[in-house]
């Protein structure tokens, strides 16, 4: 996972902060590739935090595509595929859905450039969790599983039921990766702006979180 800063904005309108985007990226597609990863993943389409105090523009988006296109052909070098995620309101204001993050895919163009859909995020922007993940489905490679408060999935209100149905029904089979924040990385709790303890430790997050979705998919194929 990466994201990008003020420094290496993909939408910026500076030029040259633009290509230190395509730098940026381009260091760490080469470093997925050292490691053998095969998905990069992240708010890659612009810089987290940084707000403007209006909407995306027609700019932004047409340097936001451009500079991803300039990514991509690298990423495919690599052998690795960018899963762009979009972030609710609150964190960017560039991607903050899927109907906007599936233009942004549909027009980049590039099959080594894909989306996430993230539960977390999806839970506060979409108001049909089923429509939007049977809308994100043919451009999805990775899915976070993220409860509403971050904390252990299947503990808070997020729409499980609906979301594992329409996974299901759409035939995904990639990825599923548990996203929860707690206070053992102290500079990652501040940028999550955790500040109590979400779950009782960390092994006890990976064995119910790896359960739970266990459960959900073997329900769904069982049926």
């Amino acid at each position: 996972m990466t994201v990008r800063n003020a420094g290496d904005n993909p939408i910026s309108p500076s030029a040259s902060v633009r290509a230190a985007a395509v730098d940026a990226m381009r260091r760490t597609l080469d470093c997925c590739h050292a490691a053998g990863a095969t998905i990069l993943c992240g708010p890659t389409h612009s810089a987290i935090g940084e707000f403007t105090g209006t909407g995306p523009t027609e700019d932004e988006f047409k340097w936001g595509v451009d500079t991803m296109r300039q990514v991509a052909e690298h990423a495919a070098q690599a052998g690795v595929t960018i899963a762009v995620e979009y972030l609710n309101r609150f964190e960017n204001y560039f991607l903050t859905s899927v109907a906007q993050t599936v233009r942004f895919i549909q027009t980049v163009a590039h099959p080594r450039v894909r989306m996430m859909y993230d539960t977390f995020h999806a839970n506060i922007e979409e108001k049909d969790v089923t429509a939007a993940i049977r809308e994100a489905a043919p451009h999805t490679v990775l899915v976070h599983i993220s409860e509403n408060d971050r904390s252990i999935p299947g503990t808070g209100h997020v729409q499980w039921d609906a979301t594992f149905d329409a996974l299901h029904a759409v035939g995904y089979d990639g990825w599923m990766v548990v996203e929860a924040f707690g206070l053992a990385l102290p500079n990652i709790a501040a940028a999550t702006k955790i500040w109590r303890k979400m779950f009782p430790s960390e092994d006890q997050l990976a064995a119910d979180s790896l359960a739970f979705m266990r459960a959900h998919v073997a329900r769904r194929h069982a049926s």
